[in-house]
């Protein structure tokens, strides 16, 4: 799926003297570890580099920034580039896609296997198990020497999106490249604490009222629970901290297919969808207009909850039964 090389990208980025980055929406270790290390790299190259971010960073994740992530759409006027780091379209930074556009040229690195190709450059790899793959070699190709900090981030982004290498997706490349950044000397401790061993009380409670919610269909083969903001409020809990919850539904024996619903207001609702073996999640969520990989995919539906889910039960259960 890759439409350019990572060498032209390299060579278009050493050319620039202006950078934004741009991670998605409710950001996991993926999408602001390559952000971070990236950014890194282009500051050691002499570039004016920013995150430009719309959301707040996960506390789990927030040990990685270091004056990297800003907020201020202005901070660069008009960069050079746009570099969007994994998302599958531009509605993934809904907020801030106009910004995106206003840059010279457009870059788009992204592992998901849905994605639209939206930008003037694009590496796209769907073999891979994290963006954070394409960032490690890409800094390679742009010359610049990973150093622990830049490596620390690309293993959280590594970590994170498979499951801690336990993830189909995970290949040996996967973890050569952690082994690489084994010997730059990363801090094992360190991001496992921060990253695994970090959660806060109220994360359990939610987890908790989370899994009150759980509902059987299908004969067992999928399931679906949902988070509220009255749960989120009766438990003090933030939504980054139900991140998580879809994996623990998959575990769940005979299940294939998991779906997690978020409200994050009356009309919208952010759906997580997960699979086990042979299910292709990634077909139920573009045909609410989402996207995603295989076994990980999601989407977003404009009605109230119980409309939401009543759809997202008949899309699975037709997709498993069809």
């Amino acid at each position: 799926m890759m439409k350019n090389t990572l060498n032209q990208i390299a060579a278009e980025l050493k050319k620039a003297n202006t950078v934004l980055l741009y991670p998605h929406v409710i950001m996991d270790g993926d999408t602001l570890g390559s952000s971070i290390a990236l950014c890194i790299a282009l500051r050691k190259l002499g570039k004016q580099a920013y995150i430009l971010i719309e959301d707040d960073i996960p506390g789990y994740l927030t040990f990685l920034e270091k004056d990297y992530c800003t907020y201020d759409q202005e901070i660069i006027d008009r960069p050079d580039i746009s570099i969007s780091v994994d998302c599958s379209d531009i509605e993934r930074f809904f907020k801030r896609k106009d910004k995106f556009l206003m840059g010279k040229r457009s870059i788009c690195l992204d592992h998901h296997r849905t994605n639209n190709f939206f930008a003037e450059l694009n590496y796209i790899d769907e073999n891979i198990a994290a963006t954070g793959e394409i960032v490690f070699h890409l800094i390679n190709e742009m010359g610049v020497e990973v150093d622990v900090e830049m490596a620390e981030a690309i293993y959280t982004a590594i970590t994170t999106d498979t499951g801690n290498f336990q993830y189909t997706n995970t290949t040996k490349t996967t973890h050569l490249i952690a082994a690489e950044l084994f010997e730059i000397g990363i801090d094992l401790e360190k991001i496992s604490v921060e990253v695994y061993q970090n959660i806060r009380h109220e994360k359990l409670k939610i987890m908790n009222e989370v899994i009150g919610t759980i509902e059987m269909v299908c004969g067992g083969k999928a399931d679906i629970a949902y988070v509220t903001q009255k749960m989120l409020q009766k438990t003090g809990a933030l939504m980054e901290e139900t991140e998580g919850i879809i994996e623990t539904l998959r575990n769940i024996s005979g299940v294939e297919i998991s779906a997690f619903l978020k409200e994050n207001s009356e009309n919208e609702i952010k759906v997580g969808l997960r699979a086990k073996t042979y299910g292709d999640v990634s077909v139920i969520a573009q045909s609410f207009g989402g996207g995603g990989h295989k076994k990980a995919a999601g989407c977003t539906i404009h009605a109230p909850l119980e409309e939401a889910k009543k759809q997202i039960i008949a899309a699975v259960v037709a997709h498993l039964e069809g």
